[in-house]
């Protein structure tokens, strides 16, 4: 092939010259290559994200997930999950490489090849899996597949293209935004583009390790090779093992909780003496934080299974909390409560770090249903405190519509409940993380603990509500 062929755009309706012939290899001889189950998971998995909008999650669950990883075993499980971890931060990134190579676009409805393709892609550009060994499988799934039988030699050709020019790839793509356009659009329109695009960059990178300790967090960011974050919780550096093998866990000295998820309950001070609800209590994270702080507390969730597993966390951390299921937009109490934690349901597009698939599997419409969801479940949490009793609620999303504007909303025709400001004098290290009104607006372009230790946190709002008492 001359070196003008070479760098000819390949169409997308190229067809084998031997018109399939690999039907004449044995089944099971293919079927067995190794690697190719795992790549042919990854590929399914990814469509069922991008394609049916299914959150990766439930699909990786070891016991109940998706059927083709669970067949697999844990090294090829983990092959998956780097694949997608890949694949879906730099999904619009590798979209744009495949189709600068092509003439013209692939075929309407020919999604499963578009997911054979990324998958190779994602392997070659952005995964030290040898190019060869992504080529060859993707070729063996291309030949699998009867709807890519004839589109076999196409991803040969287009993938070892891939390989020849990776470099040049990489640096014509740097500049596409690694988000989804619809969310992109809206971070530009409440943070601005230069911010919007530090934020897009941000979740090409996996998110910190970070505990929240009972005490001593000097000490044992000492023990454990951490740093001390202004939240007062410990930032791990790189480590190889696993974190229940880490000093201080089997004795429940701490529990692995990111740094702005450990702030809302941070912002009710000191809860000694005071009876507090967590409304959406599991994990149990903020559950620990709350009893840390003295509360009497009752970690309230609609889940049984997932209350059963809050319990087993602070029964590690040597706590205790009541728990109750229940639907908290009904759940009515004995007795009113002086305090509520409220860490609403959301869209969760702050924590795409650690979960890639989020931007993927939410669009505007879903923005709007959590929002509406979350000023039914906060004006309900208010009436769940005493008059002088403190709200404070939060979620993990970076759009104002799930945050600022639902406080907005709320304080706008409910006289008799007033916003406590949060002073930026006691974040230390996080004072642009409060706004001008006193919330908190944390984004994963914050929070610099300096070298050797990853940078950022999720994206999360909090905001401090108080039902006014009768002498006010």
């Amino acid at each position: 092939m001359s070196s003008d062929e070479k760098k000819k755009p390949f169409r997308s309706g190229s067809r084998r010259p031997d018109g399939g012939s690999s039907n004449k290899q044995p089944q099971a001889a293919v079927t067995d290559k190794p690697g190719l189950a795992a790549r042919a998971a990854a590929s399914k998995i990814l469509g069922a994200v991008i394609d049916r909008k299914t959150p990766l999650d439930g699909m990786l669950d070891a016991e109940s997930g998706n059927p083709a990883y669970r067949a697999l075993g844990e090294s090829d499980r983990a092959l998956v999950r780097a694949i997608l971890n890949s694949a879906l931060r730099h999904l619009p990134r590798i979209e744009a490489a495949i189709d600068s190579l092509l003439e013209t676009p692939l075929p309407e409805g020919a999604r499963a090849l578009h997911h054979v393709l990324v998958v190779g892609a994602a392997q070659m550009l952005y995964l030290d899996v040898p190019d060869h060994s992504a080529v060859d499988i993707a070729v063996e799934q291309a030949n699998q597949d009867p709807r890519n039988r004839r589109f076999a030699k196409l991803v040969n050709a287009l993938l070892r293209r891939i390989g020849r020019e990776k470099q040049a790839i990489l640096e014509r793509v740097a500049d596409v935004p690694a988000m989804p356009s619809w969310f992109l659009s809206r971070l530009q329109k409440d943070y601005g583009r230069e911010a919007a695009l530090a934020i897009s960059e941000t979740q090409l990178e996996p998110a910190a390790i970070d505990l929240t300790v009972k005490s001593d967090p000097e000490g044992w960011a000492a023990r454990l090779n951490g740093v001390v974050l202004p939240t007062g919780g410990i930032r791990l550096a790189a480590f190889e093992g696993s974190v229940p093998s880490l000093d201080g866990f089997s004795e429940g000295e701490w529990w692995v909780q990111d740094a702005a998820a450990s702030i809302p309950a941070k912002l009710f001070g000191s809860l000694s003496g005071k009876r507090v609800v967590d409304l959406c209590a599991a994990p149990g994270g903020k559950t620990a934080q709350l009893v840390l702080a003295g509360g009497a507390v009752t970690a309230l969730d609609q889940s049984a299974s997932r209350l059963k597993r809050l319990s087993g966390n602070l029964a590690r951390l040597g706590m205790e909390a009541e728990t109750v299921v229940a639907d908290m937009s009904k759940f009515q109490p004995a007795e009113l409560f002086d305090a509520a934690l409220l860490d609403a349901p959301c869209s969760s597009t702050g924590t795409t770090r650690r979960h890639p698939d989020v931007l993927w599997t939410k669009g505007p419409e879903d923005i709007a249903k959590l929002a509406a969801l979350q000023e039914r479940l906060l004006r309900h949490a208010l009436t769940l405190v005493k008059p002088g009793g403190t709200v404070v609620f939060s979620n993990c999303s970076l759009d104002p519509e799930e945050g600022e504007r639902v406080v907005e909303r709320l304080l706008a025709d409910t006289p008799d409940v007033e916003r406590v400001p949060i002073a930026s004098g006691d974040w230390p290290g996080l004072e642009t993380a409060i706004t001008p009104l006193g919330e908190f607006r944390t984004t994963p372009v914050m929070l610099s603990p300096g070298s050797g230790f990853a940078s950022g946190l999720d994206g999360f709002f909090a905001s401090v509500l108080r039902r006014k008492s009768l002498g006010d």
